[in-house]
This record gives C-alpha cells, structure tokens and sequence, in this order.
C-alpha cells in the first residue's frame, strides 16, 4: 500500500526532474590533436591565437606608423635642405632669412615631437584593439565591461577624431613646399626648352622666392634668372629637397587616412562595448533569477522532507 507522503514524494520528483538521482554516460574517447585532459594541440593553440589579432587595428598601425616615419624623416631632412638652398642662391645676408632659419628649426623639433608621440598612441590604440575585439573575448573568457572602459574608449575616438582633422591641415601645409618646387622644377624646363628651340633668350625668365613670403623683399638676390636657375635646379640638394618633400606629403596623406581606419575601429569598439555592457546586464539579472529560483526549489524541498 503507498502512502500519501510517498504518493507526495513521487509527484515532486515526476516536477522536478533534477532531484532524480544522476546518470553517468559512458564518454567516448577524444581523437586528434586533443589530449583527453581537454588540452589542445599546438596547431589548434596557433590558430586561436591568431583569431585573436584584431587585423583591422593592425594595418592601421601599419599604416599610420609609415605614414608618420615618411613625414618626419623627409619633412625634416627637406627642410634642411631647403635653408641651405636659400643660403646659397637667394638670401646671402645671414640677417634676412634669421627668421626663416629658426621657424625651420622649430618645426624640425616640432617634427621630433610627433614622432615620438604617434608610436606611443598606436601601440596605446592596437593595444585598445586587442583588448576590446570579440576574439580575445573568446580566448580568455567572458570580461566585464565598466562604465570607465566605456568612458576610455570614447575619450580615444574624441582624441582621434581631433588628430585627424589637425593632420589633414598638417596634409595641407605640406603640399606647399610641393608647389613652390614644382613652380621651380617647371620653370627649369621651360629654360632649357628655350635653349633648344632659341626663340627667347632664357636670361628673361626669372623665379623670385620672395612672392612667396619666406623671406623679406629686402633680401639680397632674392631671385635667380636664366642660367643661374638652371643650375640651382641641377644640385642634389634641390633635386632631394623637391622629392623628399613629395615623399613627406605622401607620408601626411597615409597618416590620415590611418586615423580614418582608426576612427572607424574605434567607434566600431565603443558600440561592442556598449552592447556588451547591455548583455552583461541582462545575464546578471538572470544568473540571479535562477538563483531564486533554486533557493525557492530548494526550500520547497525542505519542507517536503519536513513533512515527511
């Protein structure tokens, strides 16, 4: 004959189906590269960790890395370049160009400066690359999101957001010197091409440095005609200064579009972590209904032990 406390005893383990006494299921055996331990391969280890570089991040790097070195190497060698040109050949008083000289030295300064600030923030932003990508999530488990993770990589897009629009006036300045040299090298040209077909002699074509406002109008010659120019356009160090000048405004133009990359990454991570952070959220209210849920079970038991 059951009883009723046994028929009750019954009917809560027929609910509650994981009050029933466990199962244990024969496991088959792990092939391959895995050991049994659950310890992978190191074939499988490479792959996963190569899951976990975020590329995107990495060619902007890249990217921004060369386009800083080509502006800063050329820009500063150019410049240098440049004043011994107009030493030569345009300003011989020291006193008209003094003022030249020291804004060119201020910038080649100015040039160490970003140099050395642009490899800290793109290894600072790779690093943000890897930290914030879905793969590195994957390698070592779920990580928590803060509100000052959050705040860090907003305050990044901001920060890229400013160098970019900064470098493409930075873009702008360094097409300048491009210009002045091309309007040189051009001339050039033109006075050799007279020389070949002499319909005007080349003495009447003249370039004057000092309609650019580098140096005052005062400065002594302050322009170079015919032959005179023919040879300034022959020496290395017009010949280099013209085409490191184009190589630094290449380098100016790769740095911004790597702060574009970055800007697009960046913005791309901050939305992750945000949904994230709304994820996080969710499961911590479920972890803790199912935790009331199991303590609601496990009271109810208890008191069906008790009346029993």
């Amino acid at each position: 004959v059951i009883t009723r406390p046994e028929m009750e005893i019954g009917r809560y383990h027929w609910m509650y189906r994981s009050s029933r006494p466990h199962r244990y299921h024969h496991v088959p055996a792990l092939r391959g590269n895995i050991s049994p331990l659950g310890i992978q391969g190191c074939f499988e280890c490479c792959i996963k960790c190569l899951g976990g570089v975020p590329y995107a991040s990495l060619v902007a790097t890249i990217l921004c890395f060369s386009g800083v070195a080509l502006f800063c190497g050329c820009g500063h060698v150019a410049l240098t370049g440049t004043v011994s040109i107009l030493e030569q050949h345009f300003s011989t008083t020291a006193s008209d160009h003094a003022l030249l000289s020291e804004v060119i030295q201020l910038m080649q300064y100015v040039i160490y400066g970003i140099a050395s600030f642009f490899f800290l923030y793109g290894i600072i932003l790779l690093a943000e690359g890897f930290y914030t990508t879905s793969a590195v999530k994957e390698l070592h488990g779920e990580f928590k999101t803060t509100a000052c993770g959050r705040c860090i990589s907003g305050m990044f897009v901001f920060l890229t957001y400013v160098l970019g629009v900064a470098w493409l006036g930075v873009f702008g300045f360094s097409a300048v010197p491009v210009f002045m040299f091309y309007n040189i090298w051009s001339t050039c040209e033109v006075i050799r091409s007279l020389q070949t077909n002499v319909t005007v002699p080349g003495d009447q074509i003249c370039v004057d440095i000092r309609q650019y406002g580098i140096i005052p109008w005062t400065a002594v010659p302050g322009k170079a005609c015919g032959p005179i120019l023919e040879n300034i356009c022959n020496t290395n160090e017009f010949y280099m200064s013209y085409h490191l000048f184009i190589v630094a405004c290449a380098g100016a133009g790769a740095t911004v579009i790597a702060l574009i990359h970055f800007l697009m990454i960046l913005s791309s991570n901050w939305a992750y972590l945000k949904d994230a952070s709304k994820m996080q959220a969710y499961q911590d209210i479920k972890a803790k209904e199912e935790q009331e849920l199991q303590d609601i079970q496990s009271r109810s038991k208890e008191q069906l032990n008790s009346y029993t």
